[in-house]
């Protein structure tokens, strides 16, 4: 009998400007996966090109929801999915909050580690945060970080503009012994004007690119995580799903810089969301 898989995804509402659970929801949800919500913290907008924006921190109703959850006894997950966390102590709860629900589950687990990018961490945190961000990587199935991410958790010198195989894949291996089962590398450039994608299970190492489109545009992270974890969930292979994010994502951020439509906003995924249900076979 067919069962539609439900996961959880904990990360921040942003109200206005496209990124972390208003990006994952209407992706996963698009793609028939059942998408269940638990928040970290509820802002205006998010921070990258506004100011003046509100923040409600939600983490202390965290473990209440889990344990109503916990508490009911129809509730079955298939995954957790983990965009951005605000703070060490977060990363410590969701920890627990894996815990818990693998105990009633068998879960897929999957953490965007959003914290850094372009060399540099997010204004928010420093370097120490991305040796709590590795201990949450070590607990999951597949992980997704951007170079600059992997660096930082690794403690490695990260290296700008176009680099080597034997640079990315040394990375690889190194995220891949945090004990996971797949990892996505983005933001890998091998030659001027292609960026992508390098992926590693273990056994194979992947690449796929698209030409560069110039800027930088808030929540395609997101876009990609989410579009990734569908294509996963849906049955596809590592190597396919990679192709699908990409596809999608790159889609999207090139409709936005066509239509010139403020970066601070996001990018459109919403009226790429055909070339999404093409990519995955979906009627």
């Amino acid at each position: 009998m067919y069962k539609q898989k439900r996961i959880i995804t904990i990360q921040d509402i942003s109200c206005l400007g496209r990124c972390s659970i208003t990006v994952a929801l209407p992706v996963l949800s698009c793609a028939g996966v059942e998408t269940t919500i638990l928040p970290t913290a509820m802002l205006s907008t998010h921070t990258g090109g506004f100011t003046g924006f509100t923040c409600k921190d939600l983490e202390s109703e965290i473990m209440p929801i889990v344990n109503h959850w916990m508490s009911l006894d129809d509730v079955h997950f298939d995954g957790i999915y983990t965009g951005y966390l605000a703070s060490g102590e977060q990363i410590k709860l969701v920890m627990k909050v894996f815990e818990m629900i693998k105990e009633k589950n068998n879960l897929y687990v999957m953490v965007d580690p959003a914290m850094a990018d372009n060399g540099k961490m997010y204004p928010a945190f420093t370097d120490d945060f991305s040796k709590e961000m590795k201990k949450l990587c070590e607990k999951a199935d597949v992980i997704v970080p951007n170079l600059t991410e992997a660096c930082k958790m690794l403690d490695i010198e990260y290296k700008d503009g176009v680099v080597t195989k034997e640079y990315i894949e040394d990375i690889l291996k190194k995220l891949y012994d945090f004990g996971v089962k797949q990892v996505v590398l983005t933001s890998v450039v091998l030659e001027e004007g292609k960026v992508g994608t390098a992926s590693y299970d273990g056994k194979n190492i992947e690449y796929y690119f698209k030409d560069r489109i110039e800027g930088y545009f808030h929540g395609s992270g997101d876009v990609y995580s989410s579009s990734l974890l569908a294509a996963l969930l849906k049955g596809l292979s590592l190597k396919e799903a990679v192709i699908v994010a990409t596809e999608y994502t790159y889609s999207a951020i090139k409709r936005t810089k066509d239509e010139k439509t403020p970066v601070r906003y996001g990018v459109n995924f919403e009226e790429e969301i055909p070339t999404l249900f093409k990519l995955l076979d979906i009627k």
